[in-house]
């Protein structure tokens, strides 16, 4: 294959290096040339992602070799993407596509003189084409994003937003903690970091591209007692009608092929494993409610990120 785009993915163990296997395994164009965890260096990939047993053989790698590969994914956790880049030597070709928060936002994300283009699609699709280095968006960011855009594209976001959201157990990672044991998180239901979730700063510099003024985002993220999957709902001021909100919306989604904007109300279930946004909209009382599904592995991480390397 002539087009062939040799691929290494740092931090392969985890959740989203898994999907990102199962995912380019499957792409016709893209051939994984490492996969390198440190902690699994020497097994083989199906010994820690099982369900892949007879779909590849596949050895987790200690070192990174960034000279034999085009693009680099970073499946590693927040902090380490700067320390790793910090410590290799970057060759001058490769493509970089970042799933920490580490270069997100703007005043992070200059490395080797160039800048990580924010990968939203929806929000930055031609500068994503013409970009060096991705630093992919958050879960739930990208889940209240997507909600929030076609109003911030036409100035109509009003100064106070009121979003909910719950996220299944995979969000948190695969590092076992206090709040992913089985025998706490079924059944259950938790808030965290209300008011105060570390996605609030990339959504809110995401919004000033359409609308300028302070707009502030008041988030309650929960803990679900699901593996995966995010449902939002995202709740503003609006002096239309529901036929009139459709048709901004619908309007803002038209080329974009992962959103889709439903009639009737949607289900978490209809996004997980896939990696569309499905979206869905009330009109009440002057207040206009904007309900997401993403699947927070997908969409909300290396289904982007594979998103982000197509275009």
């Amino acid at each position: 294959m002539d087009n062939v785009i040799k691929v290494g993915i740092v931090g392969a163990a985890g959740y989203t290096g898994g999907e990102l296997i199962r995912l380019l395994l499957q792409h016709p164009n893209a051939r994984i040339v490492f996969a390198q965890s440190k902690s699994s260096a020497g097994k083989y990939v199906y010994d820690t992602h099982r369900d892949l047993m007879g779909e590849t053989q596949l050895v987790f790698s200690k070192d990174a070799p960034l000279h034999e590969i085009d693009v680099l994914f970073l499946c590693v956790g927040h902090g380490a993407s700067k320390q790793f880049l910090a410590d290799v030597q970057v060759p001058v070709h490769l493509k970089i596509i970042d799933l920490s928060q580490d270069f997100r936002l703007h005043e992070n994300a200059v490395f080797n003189e160039q800048s990580f283009v924010y990968g939203l699609p929806e929000l930055n699709r031609e500068r994503i084409r013409n970009a060096k280095y991705i630093a992919n968006p958050g879960c739930f960011a990208t889940a209240i994003q997507l909600s929030l855009l076609p109003m911030a594209s036409k100035g109509y976001l009003p100064a106070n937003v009121h979003v909910t959201g719950i996220t299944g157990a995979t969000g948190a990672g695969q590092q076992l903690q206090s709040t992913s044991h089985f025998p706490w998180r079924v059944d259950n239901i938790s808030a965290y970091k209300t008011l105060q979730h570390q996605h609030l700063h990339e959504i809110k510099q995401s919004l000033s591209q359409f609308q300028e003024g302070d707009i502030a985002v008041h988030f309650v993220p929960w803990r679900g007692d699901f593996a995966r999957g995010i449902f939002v709902s995202s709740c503003i001021a609006f002096s239309g009608n529901k036929a009139q909100a459709l048709a901004i919306y619908n309007d803002y989604y038209q080329t974009h092929p992962f959103v889709c904007i439903c009639p009737d109300a949607i289900d978490m279930k209809q996004a997980v494993n896939t990696n569309k946004c499905m979206l869905q909209l009330e009109v009440l009382d002057g207040q206009l409610v904007i309900h997401a599904a993403i699947d927070n592995l997908l969409k909300g991480a290396s289904g982007q990120a594979v998103q982000n390397m197509n275009l």
